[in-house]
């Protein structure tokens, strides 16, 4: 029997951008093909943020609030700032972007993104950086910082990438929780707007 041939040469190791878009169904639960792909990445974008990291928060927690301005444009900002140190310096992740492991799925989002905006605040310390899909077009600037703390990224989805995918209208269909969500007590809400249709917007709250 010829025992299977495992070199090196023939084991391919891929960024982690070039993953996800390789195989978006590992980080968005549906692949290329499927029209849903869009509405997906925003799930997984806004349930993450209401589930963060536990370093970052605990689950139904923070305060969510996600805007879609176009059929793959879309934004979302949580009360979090968690790369920001005690100095009010940021922490810098994937390829040097303000984007952590911590917020892995919203790098996902990125990857598959012509651009992407990130946005960071606390303390009256805050970095903006633009990038181009997850790599990052210039390093963190300060910008005027809102009050409080938080984060907010906005992206731009790749339409070569996408095709016909669009992000769905029907806003109270969508799931923030996810299938491995059991308990979804606690103090935190997400709000969907959608700024292409004058509805009025989705609030999530947990009992």
């Amino acid at each position: 029997m010829t025992e299977p041939d495992y070199s090196l040469a023939k084991i391919t190791v891929l960024e982690f951008d070039d993953s996800v878009r390789k195989m978006p169904g590992m980080y968005f639960g549906v692949g290329r093909e499927d029209p849903r792909l869009a509405t997906r990445v925003l799930c997984a974008v806004v349930g993450h943020a209401f589930h963060p990291a536990t370093r970052v928060a605990a689950s139904h927690t923070p305060d969510v609030i996600a805007e879609i301005t176009a059929d793959l444009v879309f934004s979302v900002a949580d009360d979090q700032a968690d790369v920001l140190t005690g100095r009010g310096l940021p922490k810098l992740g994937y390829y040097d972007s303000l984007l952590t492991p911590e917020r892995w799925s919203s790098a996902a989002a990125a990857a598959v993104s012509s651009q992407t905006v990130v946005e960071v605040w606390r303390h009256g310390h805050g970095f903006r950086q633009s990038l181009n899909g997850l790599r990052p077009v210039e390093p963190p600037a300060e910008f005027p910082a809102p009050n409080g703390a938080g984060t907010r990224v906005a992206y731009t989805l790749d339409p070569a990438y996408f095709g016909s995918a669009v992000i769905t209208t029907d806003l109270a269909s969508l799931d923030v929780h996810g299938p491995h969500c059991t308990n979804v007590t606690g103090p935190g809400r997400v709000v969907l707007r959608d700024l292409r249709e004058r509805s009025r917007p989705h609030e999530y709250r947990c009992a």
